[in-house]
């Protein structure tokens, strides 16, 4: 449903743990006039949306909604991956991604969906599920039972590590609630508090199929200064081997 730009800034600040008199300082306005916005009895300009969004650290994504909410056109585009507009964006990540070669380095969006990989992450996967095309989506892979799980050593301590990664990685701190709902309808699924943390300086993830294993580490890599949604929302996954000493 629809929402008030006066809810949703309220939303935001509460989201990043402000009060109106830190949020209305920070962004220059006056603690009167933000009580007023929030309770909709004053109307934010289009300038006011952005500059309070800019001091909330709001992503692209949701500045466009508060844009929609006050009734203005968003700001920030949504392009697809090979528009002209990502042209430079593309070609740094097929860089990365080559870069990585021989080791495996995928890049996904918000919902953790695959949208380019490297060589050797086509050919790794593909190993493990003996040729088989698994579905385009990281956490569905290792989550559901007939793609990656089974292969996966001490998969629980895998998988909570990575119900910690959607909620610090999401974009913004936006945590993409139906997707947590959609992981723990698999079997088995260990709620994050189960585990204590991992002593270990990074979290290893080890691949074991037929007697050989595969004992690694990543590393995520996100665009610091992104003006396009989609640019903003790509992170890439480099996995490195984990070598013990």
């Amino acid at each position: 449903m629809p929402q008030k730009i006066g809810a949703l800034l309220q939303h935001w600040r509460k989201a990043r743990h402000k009060s109106q008199l830190t949020l209305a300082i920070e962004a220059g306005v006056s603690a009167r006039h933000l009580c007023f916005l929030e309770t909709g009895r004053a109307k934010p300009s289009r300038d006011m949306v952005l500059q309070l969004a800019g001091a909330l650290d709001v992503p692209l994504r949701e500045r466009n909604a508060l844009l929609l909410a006050a009734g203005f056109a968003p700001e920030y585009r949504e392009s697809q991956l090979d528009a002209r507009e990502l042209a430079a964006v593309t070609a740094a990540l097929d860089a990365i991604l080559k870069q990585q070669e021989p080791h495996p380095a995928v890049a996904m969006n918000r919902r953790w969906d695959i949208v380019r990989t490297n060589r050797a992450a086509a050919k790794f996967f593909g190993l493990l599920l003996d040729g088989r095309e698994g579905p385009p989506n990281v956490l569905t892979l290792m989550f559901d039972p007939k793609w990656v799980r089974p292969f996966v050593v001490k998969w629980e301590a895998v998988a909570v590590s990575l119900l910690h990664r959607v909620h610090r990685e999401a974009v913004g701190g936006v945590v993409d609630e139906a997707l947590l709902t959609r992981l723990y309808q698999y079997p088995g699924v260990p709620r994050t508090e189960t585990l204590g943390p991992s002593t270990l300086p990074v979290v290893p993830v080890s691949f074991e199929k037929n007697g050989r294993r595969w004992d690694y580490f990543s590393t995520v890599t996100t665009l610091g200064t992104a003006q396009d949604v989609t640019a903003q929302e790509l992170r890439i996954e480099c996995f490195f081997p984990l070598v013990a000493k």
